[in-house]
C-alpha cells in the first residue's frame, strides 16, 4: 500500500466501526493510568507524557510530548491526525505542575497555564466531541463545618496550585470556540495504597509517634472533602459517554458526599495504628510557624510555614449536580478505606514508604 492509500485508509480511522479516539495528557500520573486501563475496552487511546520513564500503559499510545514547546505539541497532533483521523471523542487533560515543597513557582504559569494554551490552540483544527479539564476544589473560597461548598460558591484560590487552576478555567473559557469543555473541580484523591500527599503524611506522623502528630495549628472540627482514585476514574468516564448530552460548557463539583474532620481522621488512623486514640493539642499558628521552619532548616519536613495559614481552611464539597448529570455515585468513601490503606502499611512498611514518597 502506497503512501497515501495509508493516509486515507488513517483519515478514516474514526469511521463507525473503529473505536472513537480518547486522548489523556498525563497519562503516566495515578489518574492518567487507572483512567487508561479503565477505557481501553471502549476506545483508542493515545497518552500524552513527557519523554521517559514513567510511561503510560500499554494499552495507550505514548506520543512524547514538550508542553513548553509549540513546536513539540504540533508535531505531537500532526502524528495523532496522521494515525488516527482529524475527529476526537474526548481530550482528558489531566497534565499540570503541583507541589507541596514550596508555595509559588513559575512552573504552575509555565505548565498550568500556558501549556493547556498550546493544547487548545492545536484543537482548534480538530473535531473534538468535548475537552475535559481537571481542575481542583482549593479554587472555592473555604466554607465552614457542614457547609457545603456547590459550583456556584464564590472563588478564593490561596496559594499558586489553585490559582493556576482558575487560570486555566478561565483560559479554557475564553479560547474553547466550538469545543464543548467539562471542568472538574476534584477532591483530594486517595486509594487503598494511600496516594494522598495530606493522608499518608498524617498517617507518618502517627505510625512514627511523632510528637508533631499529636499538635495541629487549628480546628480540628475542620476538613476536607477526598474522593476515591476509583470513584473519580468512574465519574471521567460517564463525562465521556454522556459528551453529547451534557451543555456545551460545564463545571462539575466531584468528591464523597461525608467529608470528614481532621480529628475524625486522626482518631481513625490513631486507632487502627496503635489501637488507641491519640488527643490533639491544638497550638498557635506561630508557634506551628516556627516549628515548621526549624524542622525544614535542619530536614526536610512535608509541613511547610506556609501551609499553616491553610489548616483552618474547610472544603466540604456538593457534587449532587454531577451526580445526577452523570448518573454517578461514590461507591466508596475514605471511612471505611482508611483500615485497608493502614492494612497496607502494616503488612509492608516499606513499600508503602516508596510509593507515597514518604521519608524516614
Amino acid at each position: 500500500m502506497d503512501t497515501q492509500s495509508i493516509r486515507k485508509s488513517n483519515a478514516g480511522s474514526n469511521s463507525a466501526s473503529v473505536r472513537p479516539l480518547i486522548v489523556v495528557s498525563g497519562s503516566s500520573g495515578l489518574i492518567g493510568t487507572s483512567l487508561i486501563h479503565k477505557l481501553a475496552k471502549n476506545y483508542q487511546i493515545v497518552g500524552l507524557d513527557n519523554v521517559g520513564y514513567p510511561f503510560p500503559p500499554p494499552e495507550a499510545e505514548c506520543v512524547c510530548i514538550d508542553i513548553t514547546s509549540d513546536k513539540s505539541m504540533e508535531r505531537a497532533f500532526d502524528r495523532i491526525r496522521y494515525a488516527y483521523g482529524n475527529k476526537i471523542a474526548s481530550v482528558i487533560h489531566l497534565a499540570a505542575y503541583y507541589s507541596f515543597s514550596t508555595e509559588s513557582s513559575p512552573l504552575y504559569d509555565t505548565i498550568t497555564v500556558k501549556g493547556t494554551e498550546r493544547l487548545m490552540r492545536v484543537l482548534q483544527d480538530f473535531e473534538v466531541e468535548q475537552f475535559m479539564f481537571s481542575s481542583s476544589m482549593l479554587v472555592y473560597k473555604p466554607s465552614s463545618p457542614g457547609q457545603k461548598i456547590d459550583e456556584k460558591w464564590p472563588l478564593d484560590p490561596k496559594w499558586d496550585y489553585p490559582k493556576s487552576k482558575v487560570a486555566t478555567e478561565n483560559l479554557i473559557h475564553a479560547s474553547r470556540g466550538n469545543i464543548p469543555a467539562v471542568n472538574l473541580r476534584v477532591a483530594g484523591v486517595y486509594n487503598e495504597e494511600g496516594n494522598s500527599i495530606p493522608i499518608t503524611n498524617q498517617v507518618q506522623r502517627i505510625y512514627e509517634k511523632q510528637i508533631s502528630a499529636r499538635l495541629y495549628p487549628g480546628d480540628t472540627s475542620h476538613g476536607s472533602t477526598f474522593i476515591h482514585l476509583d470513584d473519580l476514574v468512574e465519574a471521567i468516564v460517564k463525562a465521556i459517554e454522556e459528551r453529547k448530552e451534557l451543555p456545551e460548557e460545564v463545571t462539575l463539583n466531584v468528591g464523597e458526599d461525608e467529608t470528614l474532620s481532621y480529628k475524625e481522621l486522626q482518631e481513625i488512623i490513631s486507632y487502627e495504628i496503635h489501637g488507641k486514640n491519640w488527643g490533639i493539642i491544638q497550638i498557635p499558628k506561630w508557634f506551628a510557624k516556627a516549628g515548621a521552619f526549624m524542622q525544614n532548616l535542619f530536614g526536610k519536613a512535608f509541613i511547610k510555614p506556609w501551609m499553616i495559614d491553610l489548616a483552618d481552611d474547610p472544603f466540604e464539597l456538593d457534587s449532587s449536580i454531577a451526580q445526577r448529570l452523570l448518573n454517578w455515585k461514590p461507591r466508596h468513601s475514605l471511612r471505611n478505606t482508611l483500615p485497608k490503606m493502614i492494612a497496607a502499611l502494616k503488612n509492608n512498611p516499606e513499600k508503602f514508604y516508596k510509593e507515597n514518597k514518604l521519608n524516614k
